[in-house]
């Protein structure tokens, strides 16, 4: 099931070339393209990209703010979560082999609506019970000619117990070309806080053009932000990674 994960190649090659941002450009491992640029709220820049080597409809996220990178993650051809790996916080989470329900875009987007059940392993903090439902609203989204299928989402994570350790809602949005989920306005959930994230996308940058690969991060940058842990594989896409 682990043949999306994020390979400690990949992963290593992000970690040291990658976020030498002094020439303003992020730096891809070799053997890796990246097809877009995201420019989004809450001052976040996304680059998504394929590498060789990988299977087909394996697709590669990183993510930085304006403290450098702040996420690394890898999705499959349904846009099911394989890994994730959190700079800030060092630590990394991998599916779980056989999910009780696994997530499914082919599912939302023939039926409109997709419910999953998965763990994830954790060397630093464990096991992880996700459980969640997608909605398509019907509502569709144009920006930059990039066209996007509003989805409702709910997630609930759960510890190695059962305790309930945090849950999410909102809007997020689905690109079906890419198969791929995209960050939107969400309320986090936790035992002793409640805060919301505003990830939207603003601007998509495609190869050759002015900002493609760009490692800094334009809108909403050096605001009152709410800063929210990294606790979810949800763009949180997640939205799925």
């Amino acid at each position: 099931m682990m043949r999306g994960a994020l390979s400690p190649s990949v992963a290593l090659a992000i970690l040291t070339c990658g976020p030498a941002l002094a020439a303003d450009t992020f730096a891809l491992p070799q053997g890796c393209d990246a097809f877009v640029t995201i420019q989004s709220h809450s001052c976040a820049v996304e680059h998504y990209f394929t590498c060789e080597g990988d299977a087909d409809g394996i697709k590669r996220r990183v993510s930085l703010d304006e403290n450098g990178l702040a996420f690394v993650g890898s999705t499959d051809e349904e846009a099911q979560w394989l890994s994730s790996y959190y700079p800030f916080t060092n630590h990394r989470e991998e599916l779980e082999a056989a999910p009780a329900d696994p997530a499914s875009l082919s599912e939302l987007l023939a039926k409109g609506v997709d419910t999953y059940d998965f763990e994830t392993q954790s060397e630093e903090i464990g096991t992880t019970r996700y459980v969640g439902e997608d909605r398509l609203t019907g509502r569709t989204v144009t920006i930059d000619d990039v066209v996007l299928q509003q989805t409702d989402y709910n997630i609930t994570a759960y510890g190695p117990d059962g305790t309930k350790l945090w849950s999410s809602a909102g809007n997020e949005f689905v690109n079906a070309k890419w198969r791929s989920f995209i960050g939107g306005t969400t309320t986090v959930t936790a035992p002793d806080e409640t805060f919301d994230t505003d990830d939207r996308p603003v601007q998509f940058i495609f190869p050759g053009e002015p900002g493609f690969l760009s490692a800094n991060p334009k809108f909403d940058c050096g605001a009152v932000l709410s800063s929210a842990p990294a606790l979810t594989p949800k763009e949180i896409s997640n939205d799925h990674l």
